[in-house]
């Protein structure tokens, strides 16, 4: 029989809608029910492709004896984090500072007023009932001292999450990060620290823009050595193309397995500024196949994109992680052939002893094969084989911020690389949102089969489809993009800074927690400071809006003493930062043609972090940077504009290539 959860948009939470468990959403009722009742509540947050979370849901929620204990002491609150990404944050800073590490699921107990009293992550069935016999005895007998623990839990991370003291990020700043990078850098396997390692996409973004501005060899080096380690190993889809989450390891041979809408469009990014700047091949093909992955496998009939595909594999009611991608000697020979599996096999790593479990292996492609054909037949008919096989789900609801980041990469990549596919996907998932997700002046997180849920948008969900209508306005040149861009970017000033000038992560009127979230670091996408600060700054090249620029130090600034600090943790914040030292630069191509496209994909080619571009007719309508910018004698022309002082306009691609920076 169905709980609660039946209704909800969010596939996590239908992950749950049969659980014996009375399953409550987050909300008032909730709470209201905990204080009639007189009880704590149970707060589980987690999210659809994470595996410890399938493993607490086996052992524990789809437990009778679970079940009667949470609801005879408890009520019971299930969270998706990425549709509740300020719930998440408050109570992970919580999960932080009581048990000193965080992750999911998280596993919290609340007083009725929703102070945590008690945090912790994944916890085994016998340790979880233990947890809550001895909360429901403690309720009962201490009770005072529950709630004066929780609200002073609660008071404290008030004081020390709100937003710090604002610092500039100067080049000298930029400079030493790149130095404390390089401290933590693993030079033999690529990456920052050790096992697990996480894709460093907003971090290799900081390094490439660096070089760009500075010429600095040690920041394109390590850009491109984690760049090359990260394609060639196994957290790497050899056949599919696109990005796990993450390697368990510190070589990027064995993948949590779950692929990120997120993480694929900052690295699809990353992968195309990559070949820009270096002309590598492999390079090239990363960016060029996981955006077809973004498009073929989390494209939703709508137009937008999916959130995930799960880290586990279902097969008659048990999960198994890696099933669908992992392969032994003999699997390949009964696809390919002894010859060729064995051949295969030699080239991906795939040996008897294994790489993963059960003497499976991960795909790896350490280099490039000799054969490129062979190498393009063999792989098509393992990805067929793999489609046999039983397939993880997809987590398909429509995240606003990470469909943002989506929007830019494909925008950006399609430009680029001569993709003019990647660019109208990325169009066609900007309609959708703004149609769907922004409603009545009000912008929404989440929808699922074009159904928007009430969960609010905050800070980065405007900062990141800012970003991504900016990134599509330059690979268009519509102007409509601009237009919507700058609307979001002055409702978010309007509604998520304070009367003191402080950002924050949910806006004025979003529903109340017992602290306002106002994160300054990156975790796995831009913190929604540097988020914003992004869009601002990009928006105020393309207009020359004071203002906008005001806004966008300040915000660059909120993130200054985190990218000052821990610069692996402010990776957007620095690249932001890049682009503010090194611009404005703005280039106008107007003209139609075999040489406004030549100068037009000129442009495209320079590295420069402070260049903002459009391409269009003289005087184009809603555009400022065509504005006043002639024809040159009835011929297509250039103007190069440096902190809005213009050049004298050139009308063919070289002069324009020899007046831009190169990096």
């Amino acid at each position: 029989m169905a709980n609660r959860l039946a209704a909800s948009l969010s596939p996590y939470l239908l992950q749950h809608a049969d659980n014996p468990v009375d399953w409550w959403e987050w909300g008032d009722e909730a709470f209201a029910e905990a204080r009639r009742r007189d009880v704590p509540v149970l707060l589980s947050v987690g999210y659809a492709a994470c595996h410890w979370c399938h493993v607490m849901a086996h052992e524990s929620f789809e437990d009778d004896e679970v079940a009667r204990v949470l609801l005879d002491g408890f009520v019971a609150v299930k969270v998706d984090r990425e549709e509740r990404p300020d719930v998440d944050a408050v109570y992970m800073a919580a999960t932080t500072a009581l048990t000193g590490q965080g992750g999911w699921p998280m596993t919290c107990l609340l007083t009725p007023d929703g102070d945590p009293f008690f945090a912790g992550t994944y916890l085994p069935r016998a340790h979880f009932l233990g947890l809550l016999d001895n909360a429901s005895r403690v309720w009962r007998e201490q009770r005072d001292q529950v709630l004066a623990s929780g609200a002073h839990v609660a008071q404290r991370l008030r004081e020390v999450t709100g937003p710090p003291a604002p610092a500039p990020v100067p080049a000298d700043v930029l400079d030493g990060a790149v130095v404390r990078l390089r401290s933590q850098y693993d030079e033999v396997r690529g990456g920052f620290g050790g096992a697990p390692k996480f894709p460093p996409s907003m971090v290799l973004e900081f390094l490439l823009r660096h070089h760009a501005r500075t010429g600095s060899a040690d920041a394109l080096a390590m850009a491109r050595h984690t760049g090359e380690a990260m394609a060639r190993g196994g957290m790497y889809d050899q056949l599919a193309g696109g990005f796990a989450r993450y390697a368990v390891d510190a070589s990027w041979v064995v993948p949590h397995f779950e692929k990120m809408l997120y993480d694929n469009a900052l690295l699809l990014r990353v992968y195309a500024h990559l070949w820009r700047v270096t002309g590598d091949p492999l390079a090239r093909r990363v960016a060029e196949e996981t955006a077809d992955f973004v498009v073929r496998d989390l494209g939703t009939p709508e137009g937008a994109f999916a959130s995930a595909l799960d880290a586990d594999t279902v097969v008659d009611g048990t999960s198994h992680e890696g099933l669908t991608y992992a392969w032994t000697p003999a699997q390949l020979a009964e696809v390919l052939g002894a010859d060729d599996g064995a051949r295969a096999a030699a080239l991906l790593a795939v040996t008897d002893d294994g790489t993963f479990e059960h003497g499976s292996s991960t795909l790896q492609l350490r280099r490039d094969p000799e054969d490129a054909t062979w190498w393009s037949a063999t792989r098509a008919r393992l990805l067929e084989a793999r489609g046999s096989r039983p397939q993880p789900a997809r987590d398909d609801k429509v995240v606003t911020a990470w469909n943002g980041l989506a929007i830019a990469g494909l925008a950006d990549a399609g430009a680029l690389l001569g993709r003019p596919d990647l660019v109208d996907a990325a169009a066609r998932a900007a309609d959708h949102v703004l149609a769907t997700h922004d409603v009545d002046g009000t912008l929404h997180r989440t929808s699922r089969a074009g159904r928007v849920s009430a969960a609010p948008a905050v800070l980065d969900d405007h900062g990141d489809l800012a970003e991504g209508l900016l990134a599509l306005h330059q690979a268009t040149g519509e102007a409509r993009w601009l237009v919507r861009a700058g609307d979001l970017l002055d409702r978010a000033l309007a509604g998520f800074v304070d009367a003191d000038g402080a950002l924050h992560d949910t806006a004025h009127d979003a529903p109340g927690l017992f602290a306002r979230p106002a994160s300054r670091s990156d975790n796995a996408e831009p913190s929604g400071a540097a988020a914003l600060a992004g869009a601002l700054l990009t928006y105020s090249a393309l207009t020359g809006s004071g203002r906008h620029r005001e806004a966008a130090d300040r915000a660059l600034a909120a993130c200054g003493s985190v990218a000052a600090s821990e610069p692996r943790f402010a990776g957007w914040a620095l690249a932001v930062a890049e682009a503010a030292v090194a611009g404005p630069l703005q280039v106008a191509v107007v003209g139609e043609g075999p040489e406004a496209d030549a100068m037009l994909a000129a442009v495209r080619a320079s590295t420069s972090p402070g260049l903002v571009h459009v391409a269009g007719r003289p005087d184009a309508p809603g555009i400022p940077l065509l504005a006043d910018r002639p024809l040159v004698d009835g011929a297509a022309a250039a103007y190069v504009c440096r902190g809005f002082v213009c050049d004298r306009p050139v009308t063919d691609a070289e002069s324009l290539a020899e007046a831009l920076p190169r990096g």
